[in-house]
Formats: structure tokens, sequence, C-alpha cells
């Protein structure tokens, strides 16, 4: 099966600085993989990378087995990539409802005109209220995106990549910021996606927990590179992933273990 996506020997120099070296790695349909390492290891600028936000030294991106590696970020995500960021990416001054009708509006190819369509393809406005009823943003379908506290801009994020239907979901630290209580919405989003055998995930995350819970596969990045890639359990154990790349203590060693 052609991989959803794949890089190849990607590669980005900064100056001197080699932030991701030669990484390749191939991500398939109904897998969640999450990217780990220590802060600095060239986790987002991976993503970045993958995205289309920064052009890559060397090496390639292929979604669906299609090279995009000349191709931006808008045309990228028309090729099937949906990003979320660490800080939310929205339309500030427009309501909850229009930032996900915008996007499904992006996704026909119909432009992002705000009012000409508006009377004419209400079936748009019922797509976008179908989504914010699964995002739990109904009640906020009015108000300014500017408005909603973080974990709700976080939320409104996730609708709007779903909004997108993209075939890859790239999160960057999605919960960041959130509050024990805001952090359950955003998983079992995470969760109802990763129930489509169709989707791909690729996941940054610094929470062990919600790593362990959520992934089939996890990549460690050390200083750019590739330094382990496998299943949950194999890459948990390995002491020389826990002290060296993810900073894990005997301690919680044991707990996860447990």
């Amino acid at each position: 099966m052609t991989p959803s996506l794949e890089t190849k020997e990607l590669t980005i120099r900064f100056g001197g600085h080699v932030a991701v070296d030669a990484v390749s790695c191939a991500f398939r349909p109904a897998t969640l993989t999450a990217i780990v390492g220590p802060n600095g290891a060239g986790k987002t600028t991976y993503f970045n990378l993958i995205s289309g936000q920064l052009k890559a030294s060397a090496g390639r991106v292929l979604v669906g087995g299609e090279d995009v590696s000349a191709l931006g970020a808008p045309q990228r995500t028309k090729r099937g990539l949906g990003r979320a960021f660490q800080l939310t990416n929205l339309f500030p001054n427009l309501t909850v409802l229009e930032n996900v009708r915008l996007a499904i509006q992006a996704r026909r190819g119909m432009g992002l005109n705000l009012w000409s369509i508006w009377s004419e393809h209400r079936v748009l406005i019922g797509e976008a209220e179908a989504i914010l009823e699964r995002i739990a943003l109904t009640a906020r379908r009015d108000a300014p995106a500017s408005s909603l506290p973080h974990g709700d801009q976080r939320k409104l994020e996730v609708g709007i990549l779903l909004a997108l239907e993209p075939a890859v979901f790239l999160f960057d630290e999605p919960t960041a910021g959130m509050s024990v209580d805001e952090v359950p919405v955003i998983l079992d989003l995470i969760r109802d996606i990763r129930r489509d055998p169709t989707k791909t995930i690729l996941l940054v995350e610094h929470k062990m927990d919600v790593v362990r819970e959520l992934s089939d596969r996890i990549i460690v990045l050390h200083n750019g590179r590739l330094a382990a890639d496998g299943a949950p359990a194999d890459v948990i154990a390995s002491p020389v992933v826990q002290q060296a790349y993810l900073g894990i203590s005997v301690d919680e060693e044991q707990e996860l273990a447990s």
C-alpha cells in the first residue's frame, strides 16, 4: 500500500545548524504516530517541513505517493495535509461559525468570499453547524473566535481541520496551554478521527500518558535525527530512549511499566 505520507532524507539547515537531519519515515492510514523527543529535537521543524511552512534544504515529502516538495503550504493542504499548530491559527475577528464555513468553502474550491454565497449555499451552514456540534461549540457559534478561551480556540482549530477533510492530520501539541478540564475534549476529538480507517494522524506531544494511550507507533527525534521508531511499548521500554531522549526518571519508568 502506498503510504499516505512519506518523508525521504528530509533535511533543513539554518546556517551551520542542522535542525532536521535526513529523516526518512512512511506513515499509513489507520495509524496514529506520536513524535516525541526533548525540546529542540526538531519535532515542530519536521512538521513545518511536511506541511510546507518551511522549505527543505534536501530530501522530499510525498503525499499519497505524489512528490509535493516543491509545493507551498496551501497546495499541500489541497493534497490532503491538515495542520494544527501549537498556537491557534484562526480568523480572530470572524465568528466561530464563519471560521468553519470558510474552511468548508476552501475545501470545495469556492474561495473565501464571506458574503456572496451566504444565501445561496445554506448547505455550507448546515455542514458547519454539524461540525460545531461535534466539537461542542454550538453555543458559541456567533461569537468572534478571538473571544473564545484558549481551550475553545483549540477545539475550533480542530473543527477547521475536520472541515478541510484531510487525509493526514498533523497535531502539534494540541493540548498545550489547556486546563485539565479542557484536555479530554481535544483527546476525544482525536480519538474520533482515529476511528476512521482512511485517516493518518501524526501527533507531537510531551505528555507521555497521552502518547502511551493514543499512539500505535512512536518516533523519537534527537538533535534532528531519527533516534527510535517502533511500537509504543518497545520505544517506551528502551532505557536509552527514556534517559537520553524522553528524560523519564526511574520512578516514571516503573509507573509506565505498571
